[in-house]
């Protein structure tokens, strides 16, 4: 009963306030506001608020609520349970059996080219005889700005 007083008092509320709002020339938001008032007075009369009501002071509905949640649970963990272990007993079975038969012979990860060697050192690049003039533009710059 309460619930619906509200509700009918926000649509009542919300149509004033679209109202005022064509007054100022507004129409597409006072139409707006008006679809938005008029949620709640359609809510009461179709009787949602009744049924949410009912069921938000329903004892057996929260249990409800908490077996679906906990349904939820088990089915995503499984989920994930499943994604990441790799499949079921079977599959993991030959997985580990076809891992074993493509092994790798030990010897055969050493490196067939012999010992490493260092690569020969790049002998220093003498310097450049235009290096004055690499920083003669930067001079300039500096020049110009009085530093």
């Amino acid at each position: 009963m309460i619930a619906e007083t509200v509700c009918s008092a926000v649509s009542a509320a919300g149509l004033g306030i679209a109202v005022v709002t064509a007054y100022r020339k507004r129409f597409l938001a006072a139409a707006r506001i008006a679809a938005y008032s008029l949620v709640p007075i359609g809510l009461v009369l179709t009787g949602v608020v009744g049924w949410a009501a009912d069921t938000a002071f329903s004892p057996s509905a929260w249990v409800g609520f908490g077996v679906l949640g906990g349904a939820w649970a088990l089915f995503a963990t499984t989920r994930a349970v499943e994604r990441r272990g790799g499949g079921s007993r079977k599959q993991r079975k030959e997985a580990r059996s076809a891992a074993r038969r493509e092994a790798v012979e030990p010897s055969a990860s050493a490196p067939s080219l012999g010992p490493a060697t260092r690569p020969a050192a790049r002998p220093a690049t003498p310097p450049r005889k235009d290096s004055a003039d690499d920083f003669s533009d930067i001079e300039a710059i500096l020049k110009k700005h009085g530093i």
